[in-house]
């Protein structure tokens, strides 16, 4: 079995060249209007001035967080906690540095060449996102686990892998979903509502810190997020089999390496999934998209079989893995429905009656979809138990997140999609080039609202196995060690761990609202003080814009970091294990509920106004319109901040509770 342990990070380069070779392609791509070509030069800085800013904050934070583990756990651990943070921060970092340059690049050739060239721009530069998830978690940890992973004994180091990428993953993702909201709010409000511009118009000071938003948020933050999931699936399952009795699943060793073994086949499958739909992009772009993931999922259940059997493993765990992936699949379709058919168009029509209805119907629709990707989590842990114990769940989350590569790659196509629609109102390119980037915009909604679906499914099941990992390693460490419903300390720990989801999602929606405050002030400033603006012949000063949304974001994402980090501790060490655990229940529940509610009632209402944007119910300025505007910007938070703020938080906790675990 050792002589295999190389194969994850050599994939993980192997993965990495694919990517870097779709980066000259992009590149190589010439923009020939000038016009276009600074706007996107705007937003490339902008986004770039906001990562450098995060990132040294982040820098501080991992560094205090490293030299505590350093001399807790020992040098081992602070290792694997910097190479998680680092890995996670270049996925981050790489997959949205491509996204501003693909951007322009969409534009530029849904102008000269049509739908189908700019399908494919836009695509293969979400797929550098994706490999980049991808590669980077099978390079950083297959280096630790060769290094420490095949050993039972030292197998916990890598836990501080997860960990680290969980830490950059909140900071990220809280920090660019503030950022992106505060912008997209203010420039609605003041630019549709009450200047009655249309979205993306030239004269609105907020339009560029908006596109800069799609970037730092549902690129770089979305990046991170599905990153730590990632490495926290192979990771549980990983300390499950380190610490397990075992059966006749197969050998030790064996049900370790499994993890990774599985992600490496999944990787491989990806990058077919990514060629399947560049092939494929003259025809429609949601069959391409949707031939690309399905095609990637079957192509890895039918692989997952024979390595199943190559390593020497019972085939149970090998039907865990399918349940994962189908659930995976179901989650996202489910998702797919709430935001993209019946319902959107229910409350586009609830609009005829004002915004208050637009609210209600957004909220019950949320709350509804809540519904069917509960009950199939509840299947898989039922299923994936009943075939191969606790180990099933982790294997499970392995097999819903192993074609990563290519589920992340359609999500991130979404925000290039919807900047290069921007692009092209801000450019003048005229109504036929809108037309073509509106459409892309449209599924790229869609195929984003199904990535946070898949996301949210993805944390619970990963957050599950190592809530799983973290009572197996305490009974490990303590035999006899349980969560029992009549011991108060673990009742006291699952209220704690309740009320942690609501308490992060209204610091979060308060920040958006606190510094959409302030940019809705400095855009009215602009169109009252900048003579000829609104004419057209002044610019708008959007360097200011952008500076207040990174100042607000790097300001309110610090406390939510703080408390995912600091809660743990402080109830395992202040009132004991058994609280912990009850803790990592309740918040995982609350969390999983909280963040389908919020992503989708969020995606929907987007879409409502969508739909009446496209000429239903009396179209732009219609007082149908004026309502499904208020409805998106309530979502806005909802879906890009509040509600991926869910999933981090539940990983993080129950990482950290994972990391300590030997010390309580």
């Amino acid at each position: 079995m050792t002589e295999l342990f190389y194969l994850p990070p050599v994939l993980g380069l192997v993965g990495l060249a694919f990517a870097f070779i779709i980066y000259l392609l992009i590149k190589r791509i010439p923009v020939t209007n000038e016009a276009i070509a600074a706007i996107a030069d705007q937003i490339h800085l902008g986004a770039m001035v906001f990562m450098h800013r995060e990132y040294k904050m982040l820098f501080i934070f991992a560094l205090v967080l490293g030299i505590a583990l350093y001399f807790s756990l020992g040098a081992n651990t602070a290792l694997a906690f910097t190479v998680g943070a680092v890995c996670s921060a270049l996925a981050g970092y790489i997959g949205m540095f491509t996204a501003t340059k693909a951007n322009v690049r969409t534009t530029q050739a849904a102008h000269d060449q049509g739908a189908a060239s700019a399908l494919s721009v836009a695509f293969m530069g979400g797929s550098i996102m994706g490999l980049c998830v991808a590669s980077m978690g099978l390079l950083g940890l297959g280096m630790l686990y060769w290094m420490f992973g095949g050993d039972p004994a030292t197998a916990h180091v890598i836990h501080g892998f997860g960990m680290g990428a969980s830490s950059v993953a909140l900071f990220s993702r809280v920090g660019g979903g503030i950022f992106t909201k505060s912008a997209d709010v203010g420039a609605d409000l003041v630019g549709k509502i009450e200047a009655g511009i249309p979205e993306d118009d030239p004269r609105n000071p907020g339009v560029i810190a908006d596109n800069v938003g799609d970037n730092v948020g549902d690129v770089a933050g979305m990046g991170s997020d599905i990153f730590e999931s990632y490495c926290g699936a192979m990771i549980a399952t990983i300390a499950i089999a380190s610490t397990m009795v075992l059966g006749n699943l197969g050998s030790r060793e064996s049900l370790m390496f499994l993890p990774l073994a599985l992600a490496s086949t999944g990787l491989l499958c990806s990058v077919l999934g990514i060629l399947l739909v560049k092939a494929m992009s003259a025809s429609k772009p949601d069959v391409a998209l949707r031939a690309g993931t399905i095609g990637a999922a079957v192509l890895f259940v039918v692989a997952a079989y024979f390595v199943v059997q190559q390593v020497g493993i019972d085939y149970h765990v090998w039907c865990s893995v399918v349940t994962g992936a189908v659930g995976g699949i179901i989650i996202g379709l489910v998702t797919e429905y709430y935001t993209a058919a019946a319902p959107v168009r229910k409350i586009a029509k609830s609009g005829e009656t004002g915004p208050a209805t637009v609210m209600i119907t957004g909220l019950s629709v949320g709350m509804q979809s809540v519904v069917v990707p509960v009950l199939t989590l509840s299947a898989i842990i039922f299923i994936s138990t009943s075939l191969s114990g606790l180990y099933g769940v982790g294997i499970a989350a392995v097999g819903m997140l192993a074609t990563v590569g290519i589920t992340m790659a359609i999500d991130a196509y979404g925000p290039v999609a919807d900047n290069a629609g921007g692009i092209a109102e801000m450019g003048g390119l005229g109504k036929e080039t809108r037309d073509i980037t509106d459409s892309l915009d449209e599924l790229g909604n869609t195929t984003a609202a199904i990535g946070k679906g898949f996301a949210i499914g993805a944390a619970a099941l990963a957050a599950l196995a190592i809530i799983a990992a973290f009572v197996e390693t305490m009974t490990h460490h303590y035999p006899g060690f349980t969560l029992h419903l009549g011991n108060p300390e673990v009742l006291v720990g699952m209220f704690i761990g309740g009320i942690l989801p609501f308490l992060i999602a209204s610091i979060t929606m308060t920040a958006v609202g606190d510094a959409a405050f302030e940019m809705i002030h400095e855009i009215r400033r602009q169109f009252r003080e900048i003579k000829g603006l609104m004419e057209g012949e002044a610019k708008p000063d959007t360097a200011r814009c952008v500076d207040i949304a990174t100042t607000a974001a790097l300001k309110k994402m610090i406390l939510p970091g703080v408390l995912a980090v600091a809660v743990p501790p402080l109830v395992g060490f202040g009132i004991g294990p058994h609280a912990l655990g009850g803790m990592l229940g309740g918040a995982l529940l609350g969390c999983v509920l909280l963040a389908l509610m919020m992503a989708n009632a969020g995606g929907a209402w987007d879409n409502a106004k969508k739909y009446v944007e496209k000429g239903n119910h009396g179209g732009k300025g219609s007082p149908v319109h004026a309502a499904v505007v208020v409805g998106d910007t309530v979502g806005d938070p909802f879906k890009d901040t509040s509600g991926p703020a869910m999933n981090i938080l539940i990983n993080v906790m129950a990482i950290v509770s994972l990391v300590i675990a030997p010390l309580l």
